[in-house]
Order: C-alpha cells, then structure tokens, then sequence
C-alpha cells in the first residue's frame, strides 16, 4: 500500500519558500519581504477581480479609472503594479524597468501613490537595497502566484497566511524580538472578556495590528456589525507601523495609526482620543522610556504620581487611563512586578484601585510568548462598574454594581501545547474563562470562587494586602500534602525500592554468568 503523503497548506508552502532566502538576507528581514509580496499578489487578485466585474456589467470603458475600483474599496493598479506584470518578467534579467527588485518596488510604489488609504504603509525602494539572490527571489514570486488569495470567500486565506507568518517570524526572531506580535489565544482572551462589539478601539503599541484584527474577528463571529467600531492605534517601529497599516488594510479595516511612527509616550498621535474599547501588549518592563524632568506635568497622569523613569509599565497604565471613555474597559498585558511594586508604582496603583478602576487581574501561564518565558498577567480596568444594562451583540447584558470587588483569576495551569515549547488557550478554555469573568460581573449568586483558579476580593481584603494585586494572595491554593497518608505513601515506595534492588542483584548475575561462560571470572 502506498504511503499518504501530507498535502502542505498554502502557510507551510509558502514557509518554505520564504526560508529558501536564507543566506541571502537577514532572517529578521524575511517578515518584509513575503508579506510585502503577499500584499501585492492580494491587491492584484482582488483588482483582476473587480475588472472582470466591470467588463461583465458592460462597463469596459472603466477599467482603468481608479474611482470604479475604489467605490468597491478595492486598490486600484496600473499595468506595471500587477501581480501578472510581475510574474511574467520574474526569470527575465531585466526590462524596460529593471530588476524583479526594482518592479516590486515600483509596483508598491504606484499602488501606494494611487490609493491614499495606503499612504505611509508599503515599503519604499525596500527590495532594491536588500540586495537579494535573484535565483531565490524569481522562485518565491514563483510560489505565491500559485495561491488565488480570493478563491475561497468563506475563509480569510491571505488573512491566515499573514497570522500565520507573523507567529512564525516572532518564534523565530526569538527574546528580544518579535515585539510586534502578540499571541493570537492571548488576544482572542482579551477580545473575549472585554467584548469590543462598538465604539472606538485603540492599541497605543499596536505592534503589527494583531488585538484590531482579533477585535473585527470578534465582531464577526458575534454577528456584530464591523462598521460600528473604529479602530485607533500607535507603533513606536517604522517597519512595524507599515507591517499594521498592510495587515489591516488587507482585511478591509479602516484605522487611523496616526500620520507616522512614533513614541506614544514623546509623541501621542491620539492626545484627545475617547475610547470605549483598549488592548495592550505594550513592552514589558521598559526602561528610561523618558528623561529625568521629561513628562513630569503631562495631562496623562493628571490624579496620579508621575510615573518612574525606571520602568514603564505604570506610564503604560496611566495612558491607557487617560483615553478611556466614561464607560470604556481596557483590557492590557504587563510582566507580573507591576502587580506590587513600591514607591510612585506603588501610589498609582493604590489610587486606581480607590477610584474602582481596577475589574480583573488575570495571572497567564508562562511559555505564552515567544519573546520571553515568563508569566505575565492580564488587567481588566473599568470606568464604570455601576449597576447597567448594555447591549452585546444579539442580547443585552445586566451588570450588578461591583465597585467593591476585584477580581483574581490564575490561568497557570490551563493552555495546551503549542509549537512544542509554546502554550495557548483552547477555544473552549477561552470561552469558559470569559464566562467565569462575565458571570462575576452579571449574577454574584451563579458565580463561585474556585480554588487555584478564581476568587472575587473586596476592596477592604486588598486594602488589609496594603494594595497588592498578586492573585496568589487571595486565591486558595490546596495544600496537597497534608492529605498524604505518610505510612501508605512510604510502604508503596519501600515495595518499589525492594523490586528494583531485586532486579539489579539479578542483573549482575546475569552478567557474572556471561563472562564466567566465556572463561572470564569477574
């Protein structure tokens, strides 16, 4: 019988292909280069699309106006910018325009040029100075034009790739890179409890635009409407803010990241932003993120202590603060010291929890990321943990007042294998623990604490803890050595020791009897 060879998916294909650049360009550099041909395949499928739709209404004379392509929110290409174009002179030394590098850039170019909502998003002159392997670059143009990213209307396919390649190159890139992905589990946990169904959403390090993405998902897997959300962000990385606007724009979402990269703390492109909806995956643990008498009277902290030059994470904290609505939730990612650091950390945490912002703290396992090994916790703040009805989706949600409560949930031993060394939450694990969350927030009767996994603090319990947000200090934990019967547990192993020692006495006969049959006494 013949052996079943595996089909590749179009992810692992394509991989592979990617990977065949090695030794010619850095492998930090691989995320730019496929996903910026990715991009331009997608937008020439969908133009190719578009044109034969007009052709077929009787409309040919259109073809070429970019209004008939753009009122279908489709990029419009010219002739040079087509994936065909490309395709076709991809083994051809040179042409009229040059290199394979030198056409994709002059593809990307054009499109950028034609279409305003791409402004600031595609690589500039990006191939031609990579100095890329010819050979190599002509076979990966070879690989992605067998891939019809518009085939499949049910499934986001050049969407998947993208995730897909973006989980890839963050494992790859490994600690200290990678900071422009953050786990896909981790922020279909965060779309889940904080439930972004309309308003403004805003990310103030929105890496490559994965917690945007995630939220539109949410969206649409709720049978909400994705033109009710708006979508606001801040990237630091230059290459990053172009790897987000690409990302988005691919999936059709309009977002505003601001006219350019830029440090959200030194230069907030959004300074009188309201949202209703915050997700975060800012650095963790940043430090001299600003200068000694820099920021000290910024509006942002305005109520709090200025946040220490030290570390980060509470400036993190205060921004996110600061661009909340009146019944905004902000659901963030920081390393597990901001749960109780001293001095102004201190501070600002006992006033965000006095002004009852502070909803859930949710303890990660570790090994999520692929930057560091560490756990790091999830916060849920609230401006509005009043008794109220909201509308979510296709229901409408009653939320009892809760300004007295916290509360702690450990995850650390939750999640699945992944990738070998990585760990991520199940589809299941995620929903139960969005429902844990949410049945605390709506029916205090329904809801019940569980050891090693959840319990709801009132503020004089994390008052008495001076402040501290570590789960452990309030969550049980079974002690399960005091329910060992000593006796039992040492006559098991005392009848475990004895068969072992017997096979080992054995064994040495064995071997005696070996050699002594080969004439050699030991």
């Amino acid at each position: 019988m013949a052996k079943q060879v595996k089909e590749k998916s179009i992810e692992e294909s394509l991989w592979q292909a990617c990977d065949k650049l090695r030794g010619s360009v850095e492998s930090s550099e691989y995320k730019h280069v496929v996903l910026g041909l990715i991009f331009l395949k997608f937008a020439s499928d969908k133009f190719e699309e578009r044109k034969k739709e007009l052709i077929e209404e009787g409309q040919e004379k259109y073809v070429e106006m970019k209004d008939f392509y753009n009122m279908k929110n489709v990029f419009f290409l010219n002739e040079k910018s087509r994936w065909e174009y490309i395709k076709k002179y991809a083994k051809v030394e040179n042409d009229e325009v040059g290199t394979n590098a030198t056409r994709i850039d002059t593809a990307l170019h054009n499109i950028e040029k034609n279409n305003p909502a791409l402004k600031g998003a595609l690589p500039d002159n990006y191939f031609s100075r990579l100095g890329l392997d010819k050979t190599k670059l002509a076979s990966l143009i070879d690989q992605i034009s067998e891939i019809n990213t518009i085939a499949d209307k049910q499934n986001d396919i050049v969407g998947r790739v993208y995730e897909y390649f973006l989980a890839k190159f963050a494992i790859k890139e490994g600690k200290g890179k990678g900071e422009f992905y953050t786990p896909k589990s981790i922020v279909n946990l965060i779309a889940e409890m904080i439930e972004p169904y309309q308003g403004i959403i805003y990310d103030p390090a929105c890496g490559s635009g994965g917690m945007f993405v995630q939220s539109v998902k949410f969206i649409e897997n709720h049978h909400g409407n994705k033109k009710e959300v708006s979508v606001y962000g801040q990237e630091y990385t230059n290459t990053t803010y172009k790897l987000a606007k690409m990302n988005l724009a691919i999936r059709g979402i309009s977002a505003n990241l601001g006219e350019k990269a830029a440090d959200t703390f030194g230069a907030d492109q959004h300074p009188d932003l309201k949202a209703d909806f915050i997700m975060a995956n800012p650095p963790f643990n940043q430090k001299d993120w600003r200068g000694k008498d820099e920021l000290t009277d910024d509006p942002r902290w305005q109520g709090y202590e200025v946040p220490p030059k030290s570390n980060a994470n509470y400036g993190w904290i205060l921004n996110m603060v600061s661009k909340l609505s009146d019944n905004g939730v902000a659901g963030f990612i920081l390393a597990n010291g901001a749960l109780s650091g001293g001095g102004e950390e201190y501070k600002i945490r006992k006033k965000l929890i006095e002004n009852n912002l502070v909803e859930a703290i949710v303890i990660l396992p570790r090994n999520m990321f692929y930057t560091t090994d560490i756990s790091v916790t999830l916060w849920i703040l609230n401006k509005n943990k009043t008794e109220k009805k909201v509308d979510k989706g296709t229901e409408t949600r009653e939320y009892r007042f809760r300004e007295s409560q916290i509360l702690f949930m450990d995850l650390r031993q939750q999640g699945e294998p992944f990738e070998k060394k990585y760990i991520q939450f199940s589809n299941t694990q995620i929903e139960d623990i969005a429902n844990t969350f949410h049945t605390w927030q709506t029916n205090e009767v329904d809801y019940e604490n569980i050891p090693e996994y959840c319990y709801a603090a009132t503020k004089d319990e994390v008052i008495k803890k001076d402040y501290s947000l570590v789960p452990s200090k309030y969550i049980e934990f079974v002690n399960r050595d005091e329910n060992i019967d000593f006796d039992t547990k040492m006559k098991g192993l005392q009848i475990e020791l004895k068969d072992l020692l017997a096979q080992e006495e054995q064994s040495k006969t064995d071997l005696q009897n070996v050699f002594k049959s080969l004439g050699y006494d030991l």
